[in-house]
Order: C-alpha cells, then sequence, then structure tokens
C-alpha cells in the first residue's frame, strides 16, 4: 500500500488487543501508509489516547445506529475485533449472536453499500474447531465448534468469505489462539488463567491454576498477535483460498513450560507459588490442545512468538 493517510475503524478498540492495534495503527500506520483517521467502536472509550486522529464511538454495535454512525465516512480497513466471548456466550447466547453474527453481518452490509471493497480483518477465534480436538490441527483440520462462541465465528467466517467472492469487501478472517497476557481478572473468559499465570508469577504471588502442569495450550503474545492482525489487512486476500481463512501460528506449550520460562525471566522461586486443581471442563477445553501446523499461514508470513521465553518477555511488556 501506498499514497495518502488511511481511514481505518477498530471495533472492540478499548479491549486488550484493540488497545495494542489502536496505538501500533497510530503510531505506524498500515503497509506503509500513515492512518490519517481511525473510528475507535467499543462499549467504553474512556481510556483512549488524546489524538485527535480518533473519533470514538461509543455503545454496543448490536445496538441500531452505532455501526451507522461508525460508518458515517467511509473507510480503507476495518479491523473487527469486537465479540462476546466463551464463557460470556455460553451464559447470554442471544446477546452473543447479536454482537458476533448479527452485527458481523450489519457491518457487510455498510461497507457494501460504501463501494470500494475495503479490507475487513475479522478476528475469529480457534474455538470453531470444537471439542475434543483431534490428534493435531492444520489447514486441513474440520470446523466443529462445541459452544456458541465457536458457532457464531465460523458463521461468520463463511459469510464474510461469500462477501469478499461478490466483491463487497477484502476479507481475512484469523483464528487467533488465548493471546496472552491480559490483565485484569478475565471476567467472562474461561481462558483468564492463561494471562493471570503471568502477572502472577511477575509479581511473586501464589496462583492456582484449574488445569494440569502437563495441559498444553496454543500461545501468542498480543504483540504477535497485532502483527499478524496487520499483515492480514495488507495481503492480497486470493493468496488465502476461498476460505479467506487463516489459522495464525502460535506456541505449543504446557504449563509447566511457560512456568519455567517465567522463572528464567522473572527469577527462581517462581515454580513453587503454583498450585494444580484441574477442573475437568477448563481442562478439556483450554488445556489439551495438541500440535498445531500452520505452513499455509507461514508461507503468507504470519507468525508466533519463536519461543517460551520471548513469549514471556513479549506479554509482559504489553
Amino acid at each position: 500500500m501506498s499514497g495518502p493517510g488511511m481511514a481505518v475503524l477498530l471495533t472492540g478498540a478499548n479491549g486488550f488487543v484493540g488497545r495494542a492495534l489502536l496505538r501500533r495503527l497510530l503510531s505506524h500506520g498500515l503497509g506503509g501508509r500513515p492512518v490519517a483517521s481511525l473510528v475507535a467502536s467499543d462499549l467504553n472509550l474512556e481510556d483512549l489516547p488524546a489524538d485527535a486522529r480518533i473519533r470514538p464511538v461509543a455503545g454496543s454495535i448490536a445496538e441500531a445506529g452505532v455501526l451507522e454512525r461508525a460508518l458515517a465516512a467511509p473507510v480503507d480497513a476495518v479491523f473487527h475485533l469486537a465479540s462476546v466471548p466463551g464463557g460470556a456466550a455460553e451464559q447470554a447466547p442471544d446477546t452473543a449472536r447479536r454482537v458476533n453474527l448479527d452485527a458481523t453481518l450489519r457491518l457487510v452490509d455498510l461497507l457494501r453499500a460504501q463501494g470500494g471493497a475495503p479490507r475487513l480483518v475479522f478476528a475469529s477465534t480457534v474455538a470453531v474447531y470444537g471439542d475434543p480436538l483431534p490428534a493435531w490441527v492444520d489447514d486441513a483440520t474440520p470446523a466443529q465448534p462445541a459452544l456458541s462462541y465457536g458457532a457464531h465465528k465460523l458463521a461468520a467466517e463463511v459469510l464474510l468469505a461469500d462477501a469478499d467472492r461478490r466483491g463487497w469487501v477484502q476479507a481475512c478472517s484469523l483464528r487467533l489462539p488465548g493471546i496472552v497476557a491480559r490483565p485484569g481478572d478475565g471476567a467472562g473468559l474461561m481462558s483468564a488463567f492463561m494471562s493471570q499465570l503471568f502477572w502472577k508469577l511477575r509479581d511473586g504471588q501464589p496462583l492456582v491454576l484449574p488445569v494440569s502442569a502437563c495441559g498444553t495450550a496454543w500461545w501468542l503474545s498480543v504483540q504477535a498477535c497485532v502483527d499478524n492482525l496487520l499483515l492480514a489487512a495488507c495481503l492480497d486476500t486470493a493468496r488465502l483460498g476461498p476460505r479467506r481463512v487463516v489459522q495464525v501460528p502460535a506456541l505449543h506449550l504446557s504449563m509447566q513450560q511457560v512456568i519455567a520460562a517465567l522463572a528464567r525471566i522473572c527469577g527462581p522461586g517462581r515454580e513453587a507459588l503454583v498450585r494444580f486443581e484441574p477442573q475437568a471442563q477448563v481442562q478439556r477445553l483450554f488445556a489439551g490442545y495438541p500440535p498445531l501446523h500452520t505452513p499455509a499461514a507461514h508461507a503468507l508470513g504470519f507468525r508466533h512468538d519463536g519461543s517460551a521465553d520471548e513469549l514471556v518477555r513479549r506479554a509482559l511488556t504489553s
């Protein structure tokens, strides 16, 4: 990409990944072009940076008029991160469907009316693979979601690919794993323990994990996640195949491997702070991940953090 500044819409702009992506867009632009305007959409936008290029649009994207206000002027690219995640979606499936699926389709309708086939990067999820997972996951693994969140995301993937085929948008759906290290207590996220592990051990605090020491997951730092989102916005979507889906590479690590890396980075004795009390559902959904093979994504330039130690370093500076 080259030329004048870009107009970008970012939904979920005040979330964990959204804040990191917003800062990167403002500081580094997109595809070699500066960002001239950035529409930031989220439920609460009180903590946004002071930057004249930001136009805040507060409110749920499922509410009438919110997306219309966000797209009052045409945009060149959209990063669609807003969602109702796993545990929260199970508790409120109707609300989750309105946010995760219905609002996504409304977004496509508005972009189609705008014209010009803008870029649309959609934050999908590894939850589309369902439960139980096979012995390994690769580009040929079928999607069989076991939770409403995964079902909503998979349906959106299919419909975005169709919108791309019709020339309404240039779509790329990224299947994202657990992103670390999210601040706070992770309310509504069954996988919150994956981020709490980093902050508790950094601060030398005890922690009870609801999974076993040998439980494995797919890990990606928020910095690497942002790298991949930005790459997705610059690719020729025809290179993605008809599904317009990328399984983002991630490190396949056990809890014990991550804890050992934290001890190497933060200091000895961290291992003793962790107690393991596995809960069957959490263990099954978030600590039984098989090896992940993503040759197609690697060929396109998508990357994970490279090592457990680098994952920890990046996560602790998020």
